[in-house]
């Protein structure tokens, strides 16, 4: 739990001043100082920026009446706005879930050496 509220606030702090894919690098750094298992450190980093991205994507939902959703969801042709909040929040998972499962794995190669 401590791994994902890491990931969590350092992703944010992040993505207030580099670009979409700095999200990563909580992930990376996090991912190779606690040293879980594959799944559970995938599981963490998933759950974390799922979680911020898809706030902030419901946040922004609301904020504007729901505006921009829609009209990304008519872009997109997906129908919903809250299909296109729930993709949002799992790109991001993805993202920040491969990369703590990476830093993971560098961890136990390091550690096998």
């Amino acid at each position: 739990m401590l791994l994902a509220l890491l990931i969590l606030i350092l992703a944010f702090l992040l993505n207030l001043f580099l670009p979409w894919w700095s999200i990563a690098i909580p992930g990376l750094m996090f991912g190779y100082q606690f040293k879980k298992n594959g799944g559970a450190s995938f599981g963490w980093g998933f759950l974390a920026l799922f979680l911020l991205w898809g706030g902030q994507a419901l946040y922004i939902h609301f904020a504007n009446a729901g505006i921009l959703s829609t009209r990304i969801a008519e872009m997109l042709g997906v129908g919903s706005p809250y299909l296109v909040i729930l993709i949002t929040g799992i790109l991001g998972g993805l993202v920040s879930g491969v990369a703590t499962l990476t830093g993971s794995l560098f961890s136990s190669l390091s550690k096998a050496k």
